[in-house]
């Protein structure tokens, strides 16, 4: 499995202020979407979340979020070494993704760029 990047995934309350230090920061202009009523922001390796609490409750328990050449080849390569997919793969608006737990309890987000789905 290639890995690309990683992206450090971070809740916050007030998500204009975070995208103001973090676009100036890292010289960089926020990608924005929604999702499942989360507002997010991309921006360089930082993915900043904000929404109702429920939603990042469960998106706290995601460790980091690992960029792949492609998902399916990630799946095999996580099945195949023991680790528990708990869902996708799936489209997300930007390519899709997976999230799986390691044998070691960590949970981890791995996405891909592959907009054909």
């Amino acid at each position: 499995m290639d890995i690309l990047g990683t992206t450090l995934r971070i809740c916050v309350d007030d998500l204009e202020a975070a995208v103001a230090f973090y676009e100036d920061l890292t010289a960089s202009s926020a990608l924005r979407f929604e999702r499942g009523g989360v507002s997010v922001a991309a921006i360089s390796c930082f993915l900043l979340m904000s929404g109702p609490e429920p939603e990042l409750e469960i998106l706290r328990k995601v460790t980091a979020t690992i960029a792949v050449k492609d998902v399916d080849e990630a799946h095999a390569s996580l099945t195949r070494v023991g680790a528990r997919i708990l869902a996708g793969p799936v489209p997300t608006p930007v390519g899709r993704n997976l999230i799986a737990v390691h044998p070691d309890g960590s949970v981890f987000e791995y996405v891909d760029r592959n907009l054909t789905v």
